[in-house]
């Protein structure tokens, strides 16, 4: 058999499969004896049909088979031997004069391969990193937050200015159906929150999107709608009435200190508010960091050139999956997901000269620590070695868990990585200021 390769371009090739008989025909030989004991052909014995009615009857097909199996174990072998770096997998390309009854069978495969490029992760940039602080008038609001939330609901006849309404909102064109819980100092105008004042259960409210809040963002909060929507979302939603309730605040005392925290944790005001500021920044500092990794994601994509297979690739994206896609799904596909193609060929040459790897004590150490941060959130502060031990061995049984958790240690390496080799500059923000940097206000 003779094998080649055929450059397309840099990117992509095809290897071409010249396959003769001596390739195939003892094996195709073996089958037809095989094959003889048990032909059936009309007019002869189960076992005494001559061989050249059998092979008649069944030689083109065995060929075939044999055929396609030398291919495939030459193809696979010779990807292999010349360490081809594809993108996709091989697909055979159709030749209408092909035949099977020449003794020469040439068959061509395209292949995309992935490109060589430049990667420089301490290129210049203007990459922020934000450290988000928790100031005084969120620190109020939370704690005020949870006086409500811990408070005695007191239920209400008709709405009154301090109280809380659960109820629906909806609007059929836009498809908004979503129940949520409003406070009416939330409302941007005083003069929508007069609306609601002196309404029952089951009335009807009927407002505009447009300003309906201070932050627009919490449109997608209570309409559960994108935030691609809600900076041009103005349409009246109905706000059906479900519940009217006043909220007997919660005294702040030892015994809600307590039960928010464990006993002994938090013992004053002054102990809550640094516990509150401690919390909400070490959650605010995971959102700092998937900014930045988004930041420096969107900065390599932008900056780090170099051409994918993308005729071959869309071609390769109608064959693949249960449904076979047309070649204008395959288009919408591949440029729905080049973006993430080009982040991953970036990810991975960084791993590669980074020299970044995963292994099983990285998997567990992580697995720990996750889990040890979901049982302290259902109020299992202080649980056992043991305890925890058995759950992540549990947890690292599962191979659909492993690759998941797989995954995250990834994104924390190059995290880090990213710190390191961009060099961002940081700067400290207010969580407010955080939001507007995140969508771009």
């Amino acid at each position: 058999m003779d094998i080649k390769r055929v450059a397309t371009d840099a990117v992509t090739e095809t290897i071409v499969m010249t396959v003769v008989q001596m390739d195939y025909k003892g094996q195709v030989a073996k089958r037809i004896n095989e094959k003889m004991p048990l032909a059936t052909v009309k007019g002869f014995r189960k076992g005494a049909v001559p061989k050249d009615l059998v092979e008649k009857q069944y030689g083109r097909a065995i060929k075939q088979e044999e055929v396609q199996k030398v291919v495939d174990l030459a193809l696979e072998r010779f990807v292999q031997s010349e360490r081809l770096n594809l993108l996709g997998t091989p697909l055979a390309k159709v030749n209408e004069d092909f035949s099977w009854d020449t003794e020469e069978l040439v068959f061509e495969y395209e292949i995309g391969l992935v490109p060589n490029f430049t990667l420089d992760l301490e290129a210049k940039n203007d990459i922020l990193k934000y450290v988000v602080s928790a100031d005084d008038k969120l620190i109020e609001g939370q704690v005020e937050r949870i006086q409500k939330q811990f408070g005695k609901a007191i239920p209400q006849e008709v709405v009154v200015a301090d109280a809380d309404l659960t109820g629906t909102f909806t609007n059929e064109e836009k498809e908004i159906n979503n129940t949520t819980t409003i406070a009416l100092d939330m409302f941007k105008e005083k003069a929508t929150a007069d609306k609601f004042i002196g309404k029952k259960v089951g009335d009807v409210v009927t407002v505009n999107t447009k300003d309906l809040f201070e932050d627009v963002h919490q449109l997608m909060d209570v309409l559960k709608v994108s935030h691609d929507e809600v900076h041009e979302l103005a349409v009246d939603v109905d706000f059906t009435i479900e519940a009217i309730n006043t909220t007997e605040m919660a005294e702040l005392n030892q015994e809600l200190f307590d039960k928010l925290f464990g006993a002994g944790t938090v013992a004053s005001l002054e102990e809550l508010k640094a516990k509150i500021k401690e919390d909400a920044e070490s959650q605010f500092a995971q959102q700092a960091d998937q900014k930045l990794l988004a930041d420096v994601q969107d900065f390599l994509i932008a900056n780090t050139k170099f051409d994918l297979p993308s005729e071959f690739l869309k071609k390769w994206l109608q064959t693949v999956g249960e449904k076979k896609l047309s070649p204008e799904e395959a288009e919408v596909e591949y440029a729905r997901s080049e973006r993430g193609l080009r982040f991953q060929l970036i990810e991975g040459r960084a791993m590669a000269t980074s020299d970044i790897k995963v292994s099983f004590e990285d998997l567990k150490t992580f697995t720990t620590k996750s889990i040890r941060q979901q049982m302290g959130q259902f109020g299992q502060t202080n649980p056992t070695d043991e305890e925890v031990q058995g759950i992540v061995a549990r947890v690292l049984s599962n191979q659909d868990e492993v690759k998941r958790l797989s995954d995250q240690v990834v994104g924390e390496k190059m995290l880090e990585l990213f710190k390191e080799k961009a060099n961002p500059t940081t700067k400290e923000v207010t969580y407010d200021e955080f939001i507007a940097a995140s969508y771009g206000e």
